[in-house]
């Protein structure tokens, strides 16, 4: 589900979102059921308790929608898709109809429009030499010998590893597999144990887990977000839209209904997590440097 993984209409449409929501999504669909695939443990997105992003955006469209939140969860790696949104119970009726967070176009399932846009960023201690960072040309132009003595923790095959290898700096990467037999480890567990070790300095990770992990580090020795541009040749931020079936164009157009009357709504619940924005214009509209308290 990772893309290399992984907004404000108003007014106008809400005589459109009213007609659309009051019918059911797509033959066959509990009336009284939001059905939503997702993955038990992977915040910031979602988890069982109900705690992630993804989770609280559910929660509002079917509270719009008159219905409640019925999950099926299994871990958002390989056959995620085959394993919930295409999957057939005993009663021949899929197991869930959303995926609330894919990459705009992903491949496996239709998209709606986005709900979200954001980039990598890089996560660290604001200490020492990384004091004074605030972008990441700050961390290029520190004296050699201290820019060299980073470790810097990326994931595979991501845009972080491209930046390190454009700049020279791949030799002090530390990789982390993107996937692992455990399947209670996700970017966020990965990169908060091993900061917090001092197993690396820096970590570049997709934004929303960057800004989440600056929520969980407080007060003193709290954690900075800096985000990425995207340049020639690498790509940093990504589009998040929400996932259905091919072919159900009625549910799909109903969720898109949605999505363009919500969008202040939906922005204050993804700015809570702290996630890194970007706007039609191609602007961070989040704090371009996420300090935790600040």
């Amino acid at each position: 589900m990772r893309t290399h993984v992984p907004r404000l209409f108003a007014m106008a449409l809400i005589g459109i979102c009213a007609g659309a929501l009051a019918a059911p999504a797509q033959k066959g669909m509990e009336a009284s059921a939001l059905r939503v695939c997702a993955d038990p443990d992977s915040l910031p997105q979602s988890n069982e308790r109900g705690e992630g992003y993804e989770n609280q955006i559910a929660a509002h469209l079917a509270r719009d929608l008159g219905r409640q939140v019925q999950y099926t969860f299994f871990p958002q790696r390989m056959g995620f898709v085959r394993n919930t949104l295409k999957k057939m119970n005993e009663a021949q009726q899929y197991a869930c109809d959303v995926i609330i967070g894919v990459p705009t176009g992903y491949e496996l399932t239709a998209t709606t429009q986005p709900y979200l846009h954001s980039t990598y960023a890089m996560v660290f201690r604001p200490q020492g030499a990384l004091e004074k960072i605030r972008n990441p040309d700050d961390l290029l132009n520190l004296p050699t010998k201290q820019r060299e003595a980073l470790r810097i923790g990326i994931f595979g095959g991501s845009p972080g590893a491209d930046w390190l290898l454009r700049h020279g700096l791949l030799a002090q990467a530390v990789s982390f597999a993107k996937q692992s037999g455990d399947l209670h480890e996700n970017p966020e567990v990965i990169v908060d144990r091993g900061l917090d070790a001092g197993t690396f300095d820096v970590a570049i990770v997709w934004g929303p887990v960057a800004g989440y992990l600056v929520g969980r580090h407080t007060g003193q020795g709290a954690w900075r977000a800096v985000p990425f541009k995207s340049e020639p040749g690498i790509r940093f931020d990504y589009e998040i839209s929400m996932g259905v079936r091919f072919g159900e164009k009625e549910w799909k157009d109903t969720l898109d209904a949605w999505i363009a009357g919500h969008r202040r709504e939906i922005d204050e619940i993804l700015v809570s997590y702290r996630i890194p924005m970007i706007d039609d214009s191609g602007n961070l509209v989040a704090a371009a440097v996420t300090d935790s308290g600040k």
